[in-house]
């Protein structure tokens, strides 16, 4: 299970990788060996401002449909556009190719709240 020292998670299972106030955001590598196969990333909140834990779109997999939560509050500000015609970056490279969206952050204090890659193992049981 590859789970990167240098980025941030949630509880929901997404990374984190803070650069400034803007972050990019997708989902951790349990997520998606848990979802299996992806063939559909939807966003539609590009360019809204959401709260913490709010959802900004959705996972669709083979068998199931997962939403995706803002980590913190912010302004969606990107979008990997890439992920339209080959969803499955997401599972080939979830902390690569495959993110998922950028955030202006409201609030860079509310990132001290973001888990550890050692708090999120103790999560997964890793």
């Amino acid at each position: 299970m590859n789970i990167p020292a240098d980025l941030k998670y949630t509880k929901d299972h997404e990374w984190i990788k803070i650069d400034g106030d803007q972050i990019t955001v997708g989902i951790t590598d349990f997520a998606q060996s848990e979802l299996g196969d992806i063939v559909y990333v939807e966003v539609e909140t590009l360019d809204e401002t959401l709260d913490a834990e709010e959802v900004f779109g959705t996972v669709e997999a083979v068998k199931t449909v997962s939403d995706l939560f803002l980590p913190v509050a912010g302004e969606i500000v990107a979008f990997n556009d890439s992920l339209e015609d080959e969803p499955e970056k997401v599972n080939t490279d979830p902390y690569g190719e495959g993110w998922m969206i950028k955030v202006k952050v409201s609030d860079v204090a509310s990132l001290d709240s973001l888990l550890s890659a050692e708090d999120y193992k103790a999560i997964i049981g890793a």
